[in-house]
């Protein structure tokens, strides 16, 4: 979010304690905030309290000191968003029939910006028709909704009603503002590692974390595209919107890819495959003897990404390449062999198990260098080379 300006509209509500989390991770996230409280909210936090988390500015009242400027007209004059965390079902009313009597009722109805709604009230005065007609005239009139979640309330209740988290805020607000680059376009990738049995409790896996992989699942829901999600053993959570399939060898990923493959315009194999596996696994745990380490026999397993190249009707194919030396030589080779446009190729130190990451993007004829940026980065950067390729 670096260079967008938010305008946060707090309201009366006991989830208002979320806004003050909330304004830290957009901070957190590049983003400069104003914040606008209402009368009712200051009962709640103190205007210091936003202050002191790092707003430029935190407006509770149309007047001002100098007398030059109108804040419920100046707030929203540069902004990229105007959200409302937590929005009661008193300022929907508001926003939804035009009525201007506060500051923050009055920003909404002047408000230059795309505006957002994170719903926060009690589950049956959710339901209530009157809020739900609210909403909808809001939602005709372009706002954006958040939310509400689903669970246990301040007043014991249990539905509808409760704010989101700040952190699942601010993944639906990247969405809102990412620009739509891959619109419905259909995208599977592949991500982590995978595992290669050599007995019930032994196998072969790698140091793939999978994070890159998930950022560009992330990076993708962002800009649009529906997203399918190969996922070898990880703990790592599904990025919202991403239709996730587990799997845990690389022929499970073969098969789940062969399988999902002709439904998707682009595919991205980002997963550490193992390049073989034990031909024949032990169904007993091996036991270690005096005579040695036992002898084990491989086999190569199918190559994922030359085989949905190799496809007559193949997606755009984009691979990854984690090399330990001559980083553009061997994804170049790489590109040539396996018949792709692009390899993303890094240097193994320069990613495994860390949140950034160095890549170069290797094509027949180029080799674009990227500055060592976070792994959400990277993806972003991989999702707009992507963008400009098949649009």
């Amino acid at each position: 979010m670096g260079g967008q300006k938010i305008v946060l509209g707090v309201t009366g509500s006991v989830a208002v304690y979320k806004s003050c989390e909330l304004l830290r991770g957009l901070i957190k996230n590049g983003a400069s905030c104003t914040v606008i409280m209402t009368e009712a909210a200051q009962r709640f936090v103190t205007p210091l309290t936003f202050q002191a988390l790092g707003a430029d500015q935190v407006i509770t009242s149309d007047c001002n000191q100098a007398g030059t400027a109108i804040p419920h007209i100046d707030a929203t004059r540069d902004a990229t968003l105007l959200l409302i965390a937590p929005a009661t079902a008193n300022i929907l009313a508001k926003a939804a029939q035009g009525i201007a009597d506060d500051v923050l009722s009055a920003a909404i109805l002047a408000a230059r910006c795309p505006v957002a709604f994170a719903p926060a009230m009690n589950t049956y005065m959710w339901h209530n028709n009157a809020t739900q007609r609210n909403i909808a005239q809001l939602i005709q009139d372009g706002a954006i909704f958040f939310g509400p979640a689903n669970g246990e309330q301040a007043c014991g209740d249990v539905g509808s009603g409760r704010m989101l988290e700040p952190s699942e805020i601010l993944e639906m607000m990247q969405g809102a503002l990412t620009p739509r680059l891959l619109d419905r376009c259909r995208v599977l990738i592949t991500a982590g590692p995978t595992y290669e049995p050599i007995d019930p409790v032994r196998g072969i896996t790698n140091l793939s974390s999978g994070k890159q992989g998930f950022a560009i699942a992330k990076a993708a829901v962002l800009a649009g595209a529906e997203v399918t999600l190969i996922a070898g053993p990880t703990t790592l959570k599904t990025p919202a919107g991403v239709r996730r399939i587990d799997v845990v060898t690389a022929l499970d990923m073969y098969n789940a890819v062969m399988a999902e493959v002709s439904q998707h315009e682009v595919f991205i194999s980002v997963a550490a495959v193992a390049d073989w596996r034990v031909d024949a696994p032990s169904t007993h745990k091996i036991k270690k003897e005096f005579t040695g380490a036992p002898t084990l026999s491989f086999v190569e397993n199918p190559d994922i990404l030359a085989s949905v190249a190799a496809l007559e009707n193949a997606p755009y194919c984009v691979g990854f390449a984690a090399e330990t030396d001559n980083l553009i030589d061997n994804a170049r080779a790489k590109v040539f062999r396996k018949n792709v446009p692009l390899i993303v190729a890094n240097l193994v130190k320069d990613a495994m198990n860390q949140d950034t990451n160095a890549v170069v993007f290797v094509e027949r004829d180029a080799a674009t260098p990227l500055t060592r940026a976070s792994k959400d980065a990277v993806a972003q950067a991989l999702i707009a080379k992507i963008a400009q390729e098949v649009n």
